[in-house]
């Protein structure tokens, strides 16, 4: 009788146990980002919040507010820092004020190539500095693509650097890239990328450096038809989340998540890749456009006249991280 009474008990409390587990609230991912859904990262984030619903079999749920619909950049980072939202993925720039290691990855000419700069961000240069991102409650989980830089103006075509001189050209906030064009003999202008466009039309720049994909979706070839195919620096952002709120997911849940953040990650850079093919072509068939592809020699005259710039980032970045980045990509051609 007694057994009986014990089994129907077991019975009772595995039920209950499977009918609260079929209730409990998912957890929810707020993840804000400023551009639209039909860019690489637009895309990737969508497809991260797929992939974490199928995975995790809903427990947790990935709400995306794409085109800055909560928050632009830098107040997505606070949100971020408060627990308003779980995620974001700004640009790399926008954490230099208290991340001053991250300005290698502005460095001109510090990457090879596309190969290069991975091995660099996935190996242990990267992951030090991801790790700097709890100074500010955060925790950085990968970086995602934009592309590498060409230069544009309206003046006329730049094939050396001599070329540069004279030339205003605008900048995000950044100490590197006001030394790299100051190195280049031209006037760095900080303006912020909503003016680019305006500044261009209104001679208050001359020019300004873009992956393609932001010559092209904002059309700066209109007003800067000179481009010149220098690749010298990349442009790209940092995928976060809050450290606090991270570390205090289940562990099997957070292992899920990491392996999604590798693969939306993947899933993202093919993305950048792809498209930056496809929108060089369409900038180039403007039959304004005036198109400069340099030969290896003028773009190791290039390579020599800026990478004369990061002696004055030792201390702030550190000369072991720039060394140890180089010593990274030895082999890659």
């Amino acid at each position: 009788m007694r057994r009986g009474l014990l089994q129907a008990v077991m019975v009772l409390l595995v039920s209950l146990v499977f009918v609260v587990s079929s209730f409990a609230k998912p957890i929810i991912i707020k993840f804000s980002h400023v551009v639209a859904v039909d860019t690489p990262k637009g895309k990737a984030a969508e497809y991260f919040a797929k992939i974490v619903k199928e995975r995790t079999h809903g427990k947790v749920i990935v709400k995306v507010y794409p085109n800055a619909m909560l928050y632009d950049d830098r107040a997505a980072i606070e949100a971020l820092q408060m627990g308003a939202i779980q995620m974001a993925c700004p640009a790399t720039a926008k954490f230099t004020g208290w991340i001053p290691e991250i300005q290698l990855f502005d460095l001109p000419f510090l990457f090879k190539n596309s190969e290069g700069l991975h091995k660099v961000m996935d190996g242990p240069v990267g992951k030090k500095i991801l790790n700097l991102f709890r100074r500010k409650g955060l925790l950085g989980l990968a970086y995602w693509d934009n592309g590498f830089k060409v230069l544009s103006n309206n003046k006329h075509p730049i094939v050396l650097p001599k070329d540069c001189k004279g030339l205003k050209f605008r900048i995000m906030s950044s100490r590197v890239l006001e030394a790299q064009f100051k190195a280049l003999g031209a006037s760095p202008q900080v303006l912020p990328f909503s003016e680019v466009y305006s500044a261009l039309e209104q001679g208050v720049v001359d020019g300004c450096e873009n992956p393609w994909s932001n010559l092209y979706t904002k059309k700066f070839y209109e007003v800067a038809p000179y481009t010149t195919e220098t690749y010298h620096g990349y442009l790209g952002y940092v995928l976060v989340t809050n450290a606090k709120f991270w570390d205090s997911l289940p562990p099997k849940i957070r292992k899920i998540l990491e392996g999604c953040v590798r693969d939306a990650t993947a899933y993202e850079r093919k993305l950048a890749e792809e498209l930056a093919k496809k929108q060089r072509a369409l900038v180039l068939k403007d039959p304004k456009v005036k198109d400069v592809v340099l030969t290896p020699a003028q773009r190791e005259i290039w390579r020599k006249t800026l990478v004369k710039i990061y002696p004055k980032f030792y201390k702030v970045i550190g000369k072991d991280l720039i060394e140890e980045a180089i010593k990274e990509q030895q082999g890659i051609k």
